[in-house]
């Protein structure tokens, strides 16, 4: 079923403001107009505009009190998790510190994902780890997407990891993928990913071997986190 036209409306109207409001349109600190002027603005309903104001007050983005009016709050408050923050963070030329933030994330989590994978993958699990090689060899041939390939190979260690707070970390890890992988793959001056350390990965995880599995991943971090590190000095 298609989302209802209100609805369509309050989520365009929401992704305009959380963007506006990233990009530094609305400055910290400073208040958003209210919501009858943002009804005439945008020509939505009040109805719509109340919602989307919810949606950015539950995303930490801004308050929205009595007497008080809309606030932009400090990025401190903004939820990083939430895939439409995130999004329009990275849409918006992403800082180097932030690409480094995000990279160092991956690195406190998948090596362990990979490690749990050899233990726990099941044969399906293991076959998606797989075809998502297979694509990132395809890719190479111009045959597929290299880096949507390259985001299909990670998620599916996490998802083979069986643990239910990584999995809920796969939306999250591939919003971000879509920018960090495409910029360390500018400065390495190729345009996918190493597809031989990846295939590293995936025999390690079905070889059930944890501690090498852990290690592999490290590799692929580490280069990534080096080259992000390097462009900062």
């Amino acid at each position: 079923m298609k989302p209802a036209p209100r609805q369509n409306l309050t989520h365009q109207l929401t992704n305009d403001l959380g963007l506006a409001i990233v990009q530094g349109t609305y400055p910290v600190g400073t208040g958003l107009p209210s919501e009858a002027e943002l009804c005439i603005e945008y020509d939505v309903s009040r109805s719509s505009t109340r919602e989307a104001v919810k949606m950015l007050s539950a995303k930490g983005l801004i308050s929205s009190r009595p007497k008080q009016g809309i606030r932009v709050l400090p990025e401190s408050n903004w939820n990083m998790f939430d895939t439409d923050v995130l999004r329009w963070i990275l849409s918006s030329k992403p800082s180097l510190a932030l690409l480094k933030e995000f990279t160092q994330v991956r690195v406190a989590l998948e090596p362990q994902a990979a490690a749990l994978a050899s233990v726990t993958a099941s044969y399906k699990q293991l076959e998606a780890i797989e075809k998502a090689l297979a694509r990132m060899v395809e890719a190479e041939q111009g045959l597929d997407d290299p880096l949507e390939a390259d985001i299909a190979f990670h998620t599916s260690v996490l998802a083979a990891s069986n643990n239910r707070f990584f999995l809920q970390l796969t939306e999250f890890i591939s919003t971000a993928l879509r920018v960090s992988i495409r910029y360390t793959n500018k400065i390495k001056g190729v345009p996918g990913a190493d597809v031989q350390k990846h295939a590293d990965i995936l025999n390690t995880i079905k070889s059930r071997n944890p501690e090498r599995a852990k290690k592999a991943v490290e590799a692929i971090l580490d280069e990534a986190l080096e080259l992000i590190e390097s462009k900062l000095e």
